[in-house]
């Protein structure tokens, strides 16, 4: 994959910038920083469209060891790279564990309040949390119990029958109903827990088609998440994984159609493909990247790309030429969805985690890296004018590196000096997961160029199959309008509700300001190229007339 690679030997040991030893460096920086921040002003009009990108397992941890990465990639020593995402005037950090305390957030001067009681309500059952649970929180606005999916917290995981009045709608559903086009974006499977979440509502996140329930749930009357992708909201753009879950059984892969094993594995006979189709007007279906290129942004209402039968690969595994980036996929999604004069909500997520789950890092980095470049160019082909920017994380990962590396070491390089078994270890470590490694009754000595592979497993202290989530808070960025309501340290369900303050959707529909704002955009507006076009009119009109 292009510019996949760190160097092998980087440019460690190198001695400071000669501008860096002088106190006026950091005094001028400083000023700088300073003068912009002094020059900050809440960007307090109404959000038409809206991105949310979520790093699934992006933790502080991960996002520094990103932005070193970057910055190494580019062939710098890393540790002055900046993040896209980093570069966000607003910032919080969102509690993904823990009790809500009563009371009401600061919100703009309109003087109002949300309503304590989506704050005060906390049936979470983990300390340290899942995908699905935390999806349902950010994308819907209450906190659930964990492998859950757009229920709330009086839903059982596992229990179909208690999904049936337990519905919470996501802010995804809620745009598309005030019109808004809406699209989802995955490395992973599309039916996967965070962007099921933006959907679904599920008492299993492992509901993934018809095939993966229990007789008992399909006999209650409840649907897999595949189905629900297709019949529950009208998404505009689909693009990710998950062929599989969406054809019947024995269905050939188009990809891998030798393959058995990634053949439909509907029990139901349903094409969800075909009847998504069927039900759209200037609606198309793609599995490879020559397809989505193929794909004119303006001959299209309704997109839906499934590039792999499961999850998407790793960038550091994609091929190229028949797979498209997350970068790619987004761009394909924006440019469709800003077709909608009422403005757009887009769910960008990638899939960090698994990297980590593997104890894989340099997968999960790129991962990283990958994601902030999907939010630059994001960036390039939106205005902070009138779309609001979200980037954030579910959870974070027993991720983290250390042990005195100096400037410019490999990220994914050794530490300057052995552990005290007298054998060398990587800066980046793991505190549990299938690195673990006894061999002869001793810590096997890290090494390189191995520890510069895309696959090298870092070292974990405690043996598990698969390492874990960790429950300390997560950063959440923020630019566009109504950015500034995110702040100080917050529960993680306020991201949805403060996006659906920004731009006006239920339940905050009915504020004052949103009235103004709607009686706006309904009346007759013309842009500022229709009026010159007018203008010139009426200046030919004056000429011939006189």
């Amino acid at each position: 994959p292009q510019g996949a690679q760190c160097p092998c030997t980087p440019p460690a040991l190198l001695s400071p910038p000669d501008a860096e030893k002088s106190p006026s460096y950091w005094n001028k920086g400083a000023r700088r920083k300073l003068e912009l921040a002094l020059a900050l002003q809440p960007a307090a009009q109404w959000a038409k469209n809206i991105i949310l990108f979520m790093g699934d397992g992006m933790g502080l941890s991960t996002m520094s060891a990103a932005r070193i990465y970057k910055g190494q990639l580019a062939g710098g020593s890393g540790e002055e790279s900046v993040l896209a995402m980093e570069t966000f005037p607003h910032m919080a950090l969102a509690k993904v564990s823990g009790a809500v305390q009563g009371g009401t957030f600061l919100l703009p001067p309109a003087k109002t309040q949300l309503d304590p009681s989506c704050f005060q309500t906390y049936t979470i059952d983990r300390q340290v949390p899942d995908s699905a649970g935390t999806g349902t929180a950010y994308l819907c606005g209450v906190k659930a119990n964990a492998k859950t999916l757009g229920l709330s917290g009086a839903a059982v995981y596992g229990k179909c029958r208690t999904t049936f009045g337990n519905e919470v709608d996501s802010i995804l559903h809620r745009a598309r109903l005030a019109g808004k086009s809406v699209g989802i974006v995955t490395t992973t499977r599309v039916q996967h827990a965070s962007p099921g979440a933006a959907y679904a509502h599920s008492a299993s996140r492992s509901w993934y088609a018809d095939a993966n329930m229990p007789k008992e749930a399909l006999r209650d009357g409840c649907k897999d998440i595949a189905y629900q992708l297709v019949h529950n909201t009208d998404i505009n753009v689909i693009l990710g994984g998950g062929r599989m879950y969406m054809t019947p059984r024995r269905t050939p892969d188009p990809e891998y159609p030798e393959d058995p094993d990634q053949n439909g594995t509907r029990k139901d006979g349903r094409d969800l493909i075909a009847e998504w189709l069927s039900a759209k007007q200037n609606a198309r279906y793609v599995w490879d990247k020559k397809g989505l290129d193929a794909v004119k942004d303006d001959s299209v209402s309704h997109l839906m790309g499934l590039f792999e039968p499961r999850d998407m690969r790793y960038e550091l595994n994609r091929n190229t030429s028949t797979d498209p980036s997350i970068v790619e996929m987004t761009e394909k999604a924006i440019r469709i969805l800003r077709r909608n004069p009422n403005g757009f909500f887009l769910f960008v997520e990638d899939e960090i985690d698994h990297g980590h789950h593997s104890g894989r890092a340099k997968q999960a980095l790129m991962e990283a890296v990958m994601l902030d470049r999907a939010v630059a160019r994001a960036g390039e082909l939106t205005s902070p004018s009138d779309t609001l920017t979200v980037v954030t994380a579910d959870h974070s990962h027993v991720f983290t590196f250390g042990g005195s590396t100096p400037r410019g070491n490999s990220i994914f390089g050794l530490a300057p000096k052995k552990a005290k078994d007298k054998r060398a270890y990587t800066s980046i470590l793991y505190g549990n997961g299938p690195g673990y490694s006894i061999r002869d009754g001793s810590r096997p000595a890290a090494s390189l160029p191995a520890a510069e592979d895309k696959d090298y497993r870092q070292q974990a202290a405690v043996p598990l199959e698969t390492e874990t989530h960790s429950g300390e808070d997560v950063v959440v960025l923020a630019q566009g309008p109504m950015a500034h309501l995110f702040h100080g340290v917050q529960e993680q369900h306020y991201i949805a509700h403060a996006m659906a303050y920004a731009a006006c959707l239920e339940p905050y529909a009915a504020e004052p300001g949103c009235r103004a704002a709607r009686r706006a955009s309904h009346s007759t507006q013309c842009s500022p190229q229709t009026l010159l076009t007018l203008l010139a009119l009426c200046v030919a009109a004056l000429v011939v007339g006189g």
